[in-house]
């Protein structure tokens, strides 16, 4: 049987409809936090974040992407203080002209630009996705980013993010761990399991945050856990 439209949605009716479902989409947090029920956390709550694809941008590529003299606004703030997920987004373009559209930029700029998906994300866009801490772009693929004012073409840059655990020297002390150490993450509930190689990323200016893609957050449900421990 094949749906008919409904006559009795006129032009403003069915555009209403259009702006609602987009305002959804563009309206899905770019990291949902998890405060879980218990820990071992230390002097400070643990808190695992699951980092949605999204971008970093430097003043320069905002203005290619935005016009001269564009800023990045302020959406809502992230976790990490000082940072935050500004109102501009963009469209990601992979080697197979497949594209992505509406990903967030995150603020404040940077002195490079960078793209952050899952694996799933780089299988649709035909992207080999290297696994990289935020800034390591060596030998990484680019790709094709679009904005309302331009079109960039970068040449690399486009990462998986490895998952890491951000702390402050009182947590390190908690856990026995230095910087660039790696640990486990036990996350316990009905689809419980056990993240390795968490990298350790000490600054005295954070606070205790864990942060893994949308797969690995789907695997687990993170949502219904129950108990989470980050293990030396």
């Amino acid at each position: 049987m094949i749906a008919q439209a409904d006559p009795s949605l006129n032009r403003a009716q069915v555009e209403q409809l259009v702006r609602e479902t987009l305002r959804r989409q563009l309206g899905q947090p770019v990291r949902e936090t998890i405060k879980p029920a218990s820990s071992n956390a230390g002097p400070n709550p643990l808190v695992v974040n699951v980092s949605a694809r999204h971008v970093h941008v430097s003043q320069q590529d905002l203005e290619v992407l935005f016009g001269p003299g564009a800023k990045l606004t302020k959406l809502k703030d992230l976790y990490q203080d000082g940072e935050f997920a500004s109102e501009q987004i963009v469209n990601i373009i992979g080697p197979r002209n497949r594209m992505i559209p509406n990903i967030r930029i995150l603020g404040p700029c940077r002195n490079y630009t960078q793209v952050e998906l899952s694996y799933t994300d780089g299988i649709f866009l035909g992207i080999d996705l290297p696994l990289r801490i935020s800034g390591d772009h060596k030998d990484t693929i680019g790709c094709v980013i679009v904005g309302p004012h331009g079109a960039l073409t970068l040449k690399q840059g486009v990462i998986r993010a490895e998952r890491h655990v951000h702390m402050h020297p009182d947590d390190a002390a908690h856990f026995g761990v230095k910087d660039g150490q790696y640990m486990q993450l036990k996350i316990d509930g009905p689809c419980g399991l056990t993240f390795d190689r968490v990298k350790v990323r000490i600054h005295p200016k954070v606070k205790l945050e864990i942060h893994i893609d949308t797969d690995e957050g789907n695997a687990c449900d993170l949502r219904s856990a129950t108990r989470m421990e980050l293990i030396k």
